[in-house]
């Protein structure tokens, strides 16, 4: 599934599962949350072994804090633990999960004001982790502009790229619309080429 063009470094861990997960396939992702479900607790490791920077990502570029998406990772993984008998009737547990991290990290940032400094700073360690310092003053451009759209356009960008997610994904992740999708990211991309001089 190939990201649309943005002018953002590629991340060398961000987008695909370091440890070798199948984030594209639906079918893996079922059968965690059915063990889950019957009581397997070697599968619930190894579901937060699959999705815990995923989710993590996606609550920092919502909230803008480490400290608040790490709150938002561990506390989606309490209600998967708290829905237990439920899961193995989750349709896609990977939009199941990114909505309970999205629902929660919105209510986080409800809670705070954002950091920007630290949100810039996190932000620039997904979008190049390991970079040489070229890269990483490009990576620090990049994020100061992200952090200027609205966090839910940045959400949207987040998941198109580095979740590497289509519209229909993002909209059942987010519990919004394709259409709406795919207009936020729309809009966040207009907004950034005004950021950076191009055309509106």
């Amino acid at each position: 599934m190939g990201a649309m063009p943005l002018a953002i470094p590629a991340a060398s861990n961000v987008g695909t599962d370091a440890r070798g997960g199948a984030w594209a396939e639906a079918g893996p992702w079922r059968e965690l949350f059915s063990r889950i479900a019957a009581g397997e607790v070697e599968a619930l490791a190894r579901l937060y072994d699959l999705a815990a920077d995923r989710l993590f990502g996606l609550a920092l570029w919502r909230t803008g804090s480490r400290d608040d998406a790490a709150d938002v990772v561990q506390e989606t993984f309490v209600r998967v633990a708290e829905q237990r008998t439920r899961l193995d009737r989750v349709r896609d547990p990977r939009w199941w999960l990114l909505a309970v991290a999205h629902r929660l990290a919105i209510d986080h940032a409800r809670r705070r004001q954002r950091r920007p400094a630290e949100g810039l700073e996190a932000c620039a360690e997904l979008v190049a982790p390991q970079a040489d310092q070229a890269l990483a003053v490009d990576a620090a451009r990049v994020c100061e502009l992200l952090c200027r759209l609205p966090a839910k356009q940045r959400a949207v960008i987040y998941l198109r790229h580095f979740g590497e997610m289509t519209f229909a994904e993002i909209g059942n992740s987010l519990g919004i619309p394709l259409f709406t999708a795919a207009s936020r990211y729309r809009l966040a991309l207009a907004r950034l080429r005004q950021l950076v001089g191009g055309a509106p």
